[in-house]
């Protein structure tokens, strides 16, 4: 297994990161927090840049990099806290729709956006509590809960069929009932979505092994954009502490700020390194994906639960106001560690995973 990148994909992160800085500047999550912005323009150019077809196969037209080079895209995305539809496509949408058969050709043109329904009350993202039922006429009924981007052009929803085995219903917003929440983090619509008696047209039942390994890489996704909002934390914690003065010089200066700068430093390092074994095992089909899943979304959650904290405390009261963009950057990394599954819920799967 191959860890260390590539000069294509150093090359590619590279060209993304320069995208981004100009079309995703912090005014952007800002704006649309505050209700004067929104994504439309970014997405645009997202689709004009082929990004929606970075890991659709080339039988569907696109271009067919594998999950590691997704990852190089989705950290990136979340170093800015991209607010596009374009992370639920990918990431959520796309892997569910190709492990139970679907095609992606209107993912790869930008056609479409998408999401993935999965998690029901009360067990959360567990595929042993779906209870959502897809009859044997392609009947839908029940309902989902904390959706990303609920109101995409289409939604993957997990159902459990007649026969006990999982498959993927792919759902049009105009057959979708969207009960939308106030989402922590504002620079992303989340939603409980609910079917009474939906009639599907699509259905790829791919089976309950499919739907388990798509859901490993919408998991792994979720935590490495969680440590691309983190990396962006720390680097304004650094730079701030190399700027503020007390006593005529910078606080980075003082020996207990460098300590809790090396420890933030330590924790992502950990969980980069646990999310990329993952992102590897994921790409190479490796027989330890469940368990790097697992590993890797836990590691990302701890490592949220100490940058984001240190990147308000270190910065002192600026940090508490509206008028400073870090709680933005803290608000999608909290929720990241929320969203399939905690810290908590994924070291119980590693130690099951174990025997432990």
């Amino acid at each position: 297994m191959h860890l260390a990148f590539t000069d294509e994909q150093e090359e590619l992160r590279s060209a993304i990161r320069g995208v981004l800085a100009k079309e995703c500047p912090p005014t952007l999550p800002r704006s649309i927090v505050e209700g004067k912005g929104d994504a439309e323009g970014l997405w645009a150019k997202m689709v004009e840049l082929d990004w929606p077809a970075l890991t659709v196969p080339e039988a569907d037209g696109g271009i067919g990099y594998s999950f590691v080079e997704l990852a190089v895209l989705v950290e990136e995305l979340g170093r800015v806290i991209d607010p596009s539809p374009l992370f639920t496509t990918v990431t959520q949408f796309a892997p569910f729709v190709r492990e139970a058969g679907g095609s992606l050709a209107d993912v790869a043109t930008g056609s479409i956006t998408g999401t993935v329904a999965v998690a029901e009350q009360p067990t959360g993202w567990s595929l042993d509590g779906i209870q959502t039922t897809l009859s044997a006429d392609g009947t839908l009924t029940g309902t989902k809960h904390h959706v990303l981007c609920p109101h995409a052009d289409q939604v993957a929803v997990v159902a459990r069929q007649d026969s006990g085995e999982l498959a993927v219903a792919v759902v049009p917003q105009a057959d979708v009932t969207v009960d939308e929440i106030t989402p922590l983090d504002q620079t992303r619509p989340v939603g409980h979505v609910s079917f009474d008696g939906v009639v599907v047209d699509q259905v790829l039942a791919g089976g309950t092994d499919a739907v388990r390994r798509a859901l490993e890489e919408s998991t792994v996704a979720m935590a490495i954009e969680t440590l691309g909002t983190c990396q962006a934390i720390f680097e304004l914690t650094l730079q701030y502490a190399k700027d503020r003065e007390q006593f005529g010089v910078p606080i980075g200066s003082f020996q207990a700020v460098k300590h809790r700068l090396a420890d933030c430093y330590l924790q992502l390092e950990r969980a980069r390194a646990l999310c990329y074994f993952a992102a590897a095992c994921l790409a190479e089909d490796d027989p330890r994906r469940h368990e790097a899943t697992a590993m890797a979304k836990s590691a990302a959650g701890d490592c949220q639960r100490f940058v984001a904290a240190e990147g308000i405390q270190l910065l002192g009261g600026i940090a508490y106001t509206w008028e400073h963009d870090q709680h933005l950057w803290v608000k999608r990394a909290f929720t990241g560690d929320l969203l399939f599954g905690t810290a908590r819920t994924h070291r119980e799967v590693t130690a099951d995973a174990i025997g432990l």
